[in-house]
This record gives structure tokens, sequence and C-alpha cells, in this order.
């Protein structure tokens, strides 16, 4: 992989991991149009990897967030008088939150790296998981705030996080949709679908690079990998603030519509076999 190709892909991580769009669709849709055989291990680990660079300036751009939380949680596990801090709940929030998608990830991990990269699941999965934006939008009551979130919503989240491994459906779409349809508010779930983030695509990524370091180094390259990895964290800290604002306020209106486009306009292509499906 050239470097201009390693800072596109990058660039289009960093802008689309915490939009409802998926941000794996993207990359494995731009990967098919620069050339490259989607369910090849190497590419599938980079597509993995290179997710670490927006967690990273994500958990860069909430660190005072991040170190609070991580305080709190820590005085409540040692001293049960500390477990009435909102902040100790919210961390176990997260941890309930990231136990599934850990689980489901590593029984069905050969289905997800090989059978769900094929383009056609990621244009259905684009237009049928914008049904669910929609309801959700629709549905939204917004009455319960983040020191409101129980055990139970993070593990129903969690669950359906587990649906984002489908490239297409979008990790941060199926969190902020479930918290959504649990009455939780734009800010609340926005936060929540940030942190989730941190340790699934983390360990993910971790776990390609053990397992795949070799495959890397004789495919697409590791100067390649660390270059996008690299742009992805860049492009992610600056949009970051941004997208966390526009996220937590307006509706998912702009982003069905865009879904419904790209969905559309991939399976146009996979049927009149301009492109191929991996």
């Amino acid at each position: 992989m050239g470097v201009m190709a390693a800072v596109l892909l990058g660039a289009v991580e960093g802008l689309t991991e915490f939009l409802p769009v998926s941000s794996t669709g993207h990359l494995t849709i731009l990967e098919k149009l620069l050339g490259y055989s989607i369910d090849d291990p190497d590419v599938t680990a980079f597509t993995a990897i290179v997710q670490m660079g927006a967690v990273l300036a994500t958990l860069l751009y909430l660190r005072r967030d991040f170190r609070r939380i991580t305080i709190a949680w820590s005085r409540g596990v040692l001293r049960r008088k500390w477990r009435a801090d909102p902040d100790y709940r919210f961390g176990w929030a997260v941890i309930y939150g990231s136990i599934p998608i850990g689980v489901v990830g590593l029984l069905f991990q050969n289905s997800i790296e090989t059978t769900l990269r094929s383009l056609w699941f990621v244009g259905l999965a684009l237009i049928l998981w914008s049904g669910v934006m929609w309801l959700s939008d629709r549905a939204a009551t917004q009455v319960r705030h983040e020191q409101d979130i129980t055990g139970k919503d993070t593990l129903i989240i969690g669950l359906v996080q587990c649906l984002a491994l489908i490239p297409g459906v979008s990790r941060s779409g199926a969190t902020m949709s479930a918290g959504l349809l649990r009455g939780l508010d734009r800010v609340a779930v926005t936060r929540l679908s940030f942190f989730l983030s941190i340790p699934a695509l983390l360990a993910a990524g971790m776990l390609q690079i053990v397992q795949e370091f070799g495959a890397i180094s004789s495919g697409v390259g590791w100067v390649a990998t660390i270059t996008a990895t690299a742009t992805s964290f860049v492009v992610a800290y600056v949009a970051v603030g941004w997208l966390l604002r526009f996220l937590a306020r307006h509706s998912y209106t702009v982003f069905i519509g865009y879904r419904l486009a790209l969905g559309a306009a991939v399976l146009l292509l996979l049927a009149t076999g301009v492109m191929s499906a991996t």
C-alpha cells in the first residue's frame, strides 16, 4: 500500500469513526475501490488497527473525564462510601457494555473477517440499520440522563453494539440508537458511545497486531499501517470536539439519508457487475 492510499484511508477512518455511518463500512468500500482484496488477512487486520488511531485520539481528548471516572471507579471498588459517585457507576457501565462485543467478536472472529466483509452485507447493513436509527430518532424521549444509566442499560447497549461487527451497521449508530430507545438523552448516549469504543476497538486492534503481524509485513506493510493509524489519530482529534457537540444536539436525519444513498450505490455497483463483493 502506498503512502497516499494509507493517508486517505486513515483520514476517512478518523472522520467517520464516531459518526453513525460505519467507519468499517467506509474503509471496506474504499479499500475495494483502491483494488485490495477486502477479505485478505492483512487487509482485515489493517482495518481493525487503523481504528486504534481514532480511539486513542478520543482517549486523549476525553483524558480528564477518563481520569476522573477511573479514579472514582477505583475508589468505589476499594471503599463502599465512594460508590454513590455517578462516575463510579459510569465506570461499571463502560465495563458491562464492553463485555458482550468481546465475547461475540472472539466466538465469530472467522465469519466477521471473511463472510461479513462482503460488500453485499455492507450495502444491506447501511440501508437496513437506517430503519432502526429512524425508529430510535422518532421514539426518543430523552427523559433520562447520564446519572440515570444502569447496568441493565449498558448490558442492552453492549449487546446491540455486537451488531456493529457487521460492517455497515456502525458501532456508534448501534450504541446511540439503543441508548435513545432506552430513554437516554443524546449527550449521555454520545458520551457512553465514545467510552465504549475505547476497550472494544483497542482490544480488536491489539489482537490483530498479534495474530496478523506477519501477514501485514508481507501484505499492506507496516509503514502504510502506521501511517494510516497516525492519520486517523490526527483527523479524529481535530474532529472529535465538533462531532461530540453535533451528535449530541442533532437528529439522525442527515446520516440516514447519506446511509441510504451510499448503501443503494454499493448494491447497484454490485448488481451491475461494476464492482465485486470481495
